[in-house]
């Protein structure tokens, strides 16, 4: 190799990246939530179920019975993949689905006791998977890291109701 070569292959032990970009905030959520999501998704593939099953079955367990479009809006699920998502978790008797008493024309969505069974398991994926990604910090500063994402959040999100 000749020195011209040399030059062009960085040295293994000076940092790979530039200090002004691993200062940047909003670059390393990017890059966190990128590893974040592959985790995620990984893990509930391992346990047969998708985020999206958690959101609905968690949204259902917690506001009660709700129409697609309330789900959509609960679980920010675009009205167009919710039929899917709601068609996956009936097909596995997680879901019931029933005429709206008050409007013939739209369905209840509701969360069937296996639905029930199924989302405390998956609380459990989810607690060992997150426990993974947060591996680094101790039990305050994952509080702290979820206040103060939660506060970024809410900020740039008005409106949002939590």
């Amino acid at each position: 190799m000749t020195r011209a070569e040399a030059a062009d292959v960085p040295d293994a032990s000076a940092p790979q990246t530039p200090e002004r970009l691993r200062r940047l905030v909003s670059r390393l959520l990017s890059q966190l939530t990128t590893r974040s999501d592959r985790l995620i998704n990984e893990g509930l593939a391992r346990a047969d179920a998708r985020k999206w099953h958690y959101a609905v079955l968690a949204s259902l367990q917690e506001y009660g019975p709700g129409s697609q479009a309330t789900l959509s809006r609960r679980t920010g699920i675009y009205r167009s993949d919710m039929v899917g998502v709601l068609n996956e978790l009936t097909e596995r008797g997680l879901v019931e689905r029933a005429p709206d008493p008050d409007d013939r024309r739209r369905n209840t969505i509701t969360i069937s006791p296996r639905g029930r069974h199924r989302l405390r398991r998956l609380d459990k994926v989810l607690d060992e998977l997150h426990d993974e990604l947060l591996a680094p910090l101790n039990p305050v500063e994952r509080d702290q890291l979820l206040g103060l994402l939660t506060r970024l959040l809410d900020h740039h999100t008005p409106g949002l109701t939590r």
